[in-house]
């Protein structure tokens, strides 16, 4: 595996992490709303989801019967990095962390804060996960995949007997 590459897990569903990630943010949402955040239940939701995830911005482009998947990921490591890969879905996970370090001077403001990485996208066609290649370079994560064959109709001859 070359130095960017990433390795791209094959998996039969990405649900189960759809299910965890939704039930984190359910229990968040639940904590902002005991704790007396009175914003409301859509309000405690989307607090939630920003508190715990960064959803990072991506593109999809499809050329040459292959599709292409750029995310931004500024911050995060190659090694931090998890990608699966369905048929019909992508799913990016990873973690950002930021050590503070006050050996030299004071740390008067700091918004730098660690986060967890998710996306998942939906491919338009079927692809074949077994081509799927990753790479991240830059602070951009790039996935191709060859779209899958899809068996064509054909017309069957009929003898008769």
């Amino acid at each position: 595996m070359a130095k960017n590459e990433i390795e791209v897990k094959r998996t039969e569903s990405i649900f189960d992490e759809l299910d965890r990630l939704h039930q984190a943010v359910s229990q968040r949402a639940y904590d902002l709303f005991r704790n007396g955040n009175w914003g409301g239940a859509l309000a405690d939701w989307l607090s939630a989801e920003r508190d715990l995830i960064t959803k990072p911005s991506i593109e999809l482009s499809e050329k040459d019967g292959q599709f292409e998947v750029m995310a931004a990921l500024p911050g995060v490591d190659a090694k931090d990095l998890d990608v699966r890969i369905t048929p019909t879905d992508l799913l990016i996970k990873g973690e950002t962390t930021h050590e503070k370090k006050t050996d030299k001077g004071t740390v008067h403001v700091s918004e730098f804060s660690g986060a967890h990485v998710f996306r998942s996208i939906h491919f338009p066609k079927p692809i074949d996960p077994n081509t799927a290649k990753a790479e991240c370079k830059d602070g951009i994560l790039r996935l191709t995949a060859t779209i899958a064959k899809i068996a064509s109709a054909k017309k069957v001859e009929i003898k008769a007997a």
